[in-house]
């Protein structure tokens, strides 16, 4: 959840949404994000929408927002959100805490989270119920009370192996730890175990790397997501890199690791289902992400979440203090939103739906990105099988060059 601002219209006090963004409510699957905004300290590359303790507390060391509190205020939220969509059946079939560190919440609270949820909305049965994890917040006691409290997927920040790049990247956690929660992941009881890696670090090796990829695989989840790093604006990162302190990532570099890691998954059993996420069968992708990917509905709960209902997206307000007097008058916590045209819903469900392993359909491009998509198929781009099926669906050495292939196609 990157922290820069977006423009967009005001969001009524009351919620209230377009009637055309509500009238097949129910019948896409619908999920809810929860936004946990708290870390323990701020890592040199992260944009997203995240405090510390410090950045909590006004100028005379008083608290403007308070974890203590936070479980009130999502559960205000989830009681609004059902008050603006009414009586509609919408049963939950994907729940994903991220943050920010949810696990520096007690289990207790989201669960009490996850219970409102449920309350108001009702889980399906199945549901799929994530939180992301800090490996240096949780022991085999605290993700056995995540299990008891109805989480199914738990997903570990790991990054890389290598002290040195950890270093780089500001993460707090002892290399070890991350395969370490796995095991205890997997004696809880989790059905589901994510790691998550960054490779591109400026120091990282092409050793280093590879050490990260055969310590996650080594450790057993059966999902791993691997990102390119991104040098974000306004991160203790970017100054870094502006300064001349670290290089910034190597595009030739990026591309060889990620050759190396889909070789390296692929070997041990794990899948790319999505340009950037790899799963050990079809059970263990992760449902939530893909209800993104697919244009599914969701509501976004917590500071600068997004929410997206029948092409109507809206984002809360960025800072908890903030959050917490909306819902304390009872309005909105939105601060702005956009109702899609049919232009922009169909430039994104290209976007999205072609990072997939499914692709999207030829029958979404015009005549422009028909030809375009012959074209890629020619240069190794698409599957040739696929587009013979009504498909387009990247090849390896087109999820290399995933956003080019997408320009051209739309």
């Amino acid at each position: 959840m990157p922290s820069v601002p977006l423009d967009g219209d005001p969001v009524p006090a009351d919620g209230v949404l377009p009637a055309e963004a509500t009238a097949d409510l129910g019948r896409r699957p619908f999920g809810f994000y929860v936004h946990v905004p708290f870390c323990t300290t701020r890592c040199g590359y992260c944009d997203f929408n995240t405090y510390t303790a410090a950045e909590l507390r006004s100028r005379d060391g008083g608290a403007l927002a308070s974890r203590a509190t936070y479980a009130e205020q999502a559960v205000a939220e989830i009681r609004f959100a059902r008050r603006v969509l009414g009586a509609v059946d919408t049963p939950v079939s994907t729940v994903f805490v991220g943050g920010g560190t949810p696990t520096l919440l007690p289990p207790e609270d989201l669960g009490r989270i996850l219970a409102a949820i449920d309350t108001e909305f009702g889980l399906e049965a199945g549901a799929e119920v994530t939180t992301e994890a800090n490996p240096e917040t949780v022991d085999p006691g605290t993700l056995a009370r995540l299990r008891a409290a109805g989480f199914t997927r738990v997903s570990f920040g790991m990054q890389s192996s290598r002290p040195h790049v950890l270093e780089v990247l500001e993460r707090g956690h002892t290399p070890g730890r991350p395969e370490q929660c796995v095991a205890w992941a997997r004696a809880a009881g989790f059905e589901h175990v994510n790691l998550d890696l960054i490779y591109g670090t400026p120091g990282e090796t092409d050793a280093d790397w590879k050490d990260s990829l055969r310590s996650a695989i080594g450790a057993g989840p059966d999902h791993v997501s691997a990102y390119s790093l991104i040098v974000e604006d306004g991160t203790r990162l970017a100054a870094r890199v502006r300064r001349g302190e670290l290089s910034p990532p190597d595009e030739d570099t990026m591309a060889d690791r990620y050759v190396t890691a889909d070789d390296a998954l692929t070997e041990a059993g794990l899948h790319a289902y999505e340009v950037s996420n790899w799963a050990r069968g079809t059970a263990a992708r992760s449902r939530h992400n893909r209800l993104y990917w697919t244009g599914g509905d969701w509501w976004g709960v917590g500071p600068g979440a997004h929410s997206h209902i029948g092409g109507t997206r809206w984002w809360n307000v960025k800072h908890p203090a903030a959050y917490a007097a909306r819902l304390a008058e009872g309005v909105s916590p939105g601060h702005a939103r956009e109702v899609l045209d049919a232009g922009t819903r169909r430039f994104e469900r290209i976007l999205l739906e072609l990072r997939i392993a499914e692709g999207c359909p030829l029958a979404l491009l015009d005549d422009a990105g028909r030809a375009a998509a012959k074209r890629a198929v020619a240069d190794g781009l698409l599957d040739v099988d696929a587009h013979a099926a009504g498909r387009a669906v990247l090849t390896r050495r087109g999820r290399l060059l995933a956003d080019a292939v997408v320009r051209d196609l739309t």
